[in-house]
C-alpha cells in the first residue's frame, strides 16, 4: 500500500464498519469543551475531500501546486455539520473519498512525479513542508491520506482521551 490512492481505500474499509457503529447522538457531542464534535471532524473531511479533489484534478494541467486555501473553521459553522444526520455525513464522506480514490488512480506517473518549485503547500499541506524544496503531487496525495488518517483516530478513540 505504498500508493496513496490504496492506502486510502484501506482507511475507508477500516474505518466505515466503525464510524456507522456510533450514534447520531454521540457523533454530536463535541469531543472536548470548544473542540469538534464527531459530526464536525467528518464534515471538515468532507470538506477536505471537497477541496482536494478539485486541487488534484486542476494540478494535471498545471505546472505549479498553488492551492486555494480555506478557513476550515468558517466552513465547519457555515455548514452546520453538528446539526446533520450522522449516517449522511458517513455516507458522504465514504463516496467522495472513494471517487477521490479513483481520481489519484488516474492520474499518470508522470505528473504524480513532477516536481513543482512553485506551489503554496508550506500553508495549504497537513504536514509542514519548506516553501523552499519541490514538491510532487503524490506527496500532497500522500499528505491528503495522513490527515484523514490523523482525525479518523480523533473520532474513533474514546472522548475522553482527545
Amino acid at each position: 500500500m505504498n500508493d496513496p490512492q490504496s492506502r486510502l481505500r484501506g482507511a475507508l474499509a477500516a474505518a466505515i464498519p466503525k464510524l456507522e457503529a456510533i450514534s447520531d447522538a454521540d457523533a454530536a457531542v463535541p469531543r472536548a469543551p470548544g473542540k469538534w464534535s464527531r459530526k464536525e471532524i467528518v464534515g471538515h473531511l468532507i470538506d477536505s475531500a471537497s477541496n482536494n479533489h478539485q486541487r488534484f484534478v486542476r494540478a494535471q494541467f498545471t505546472d505549479d501546486l498553488i492551492c486555494p486555501p480555506y478557513d476550515q473553521d468558517a466552513w465547519v459553522r457555515a455548514q452546520r455539520y453538528r446539526d446533520a444526520p450522522w449516517n449522511e455525513l458517513v455516507s458522504l464522506w465514504k463516496l467522495l473519498n472513494l471517487h477521490l480514490a479513483r481520481v489519484m488512480a488516474a492520474i499518470p506517473d508522470a505528473i504524480r512525479n513532477t516536481p513543482r518549485t512553485r506551489h503554496n503547500l508550506d500553508r495549504v499541506a497537513f504536514r509542514a513542508l519548506s516553501a523552499s524544496e519541490p514538491v510532487t503531487l503524490e506527496l500532497f496525495m500522500h499528505d491528503y491520506v495522513v490527515h484523514l488518517e490523523h482525525h479518523l483516530t480523533q473520532i474513533l478513540q474514546p472522548a475522553d482521551a482527545t
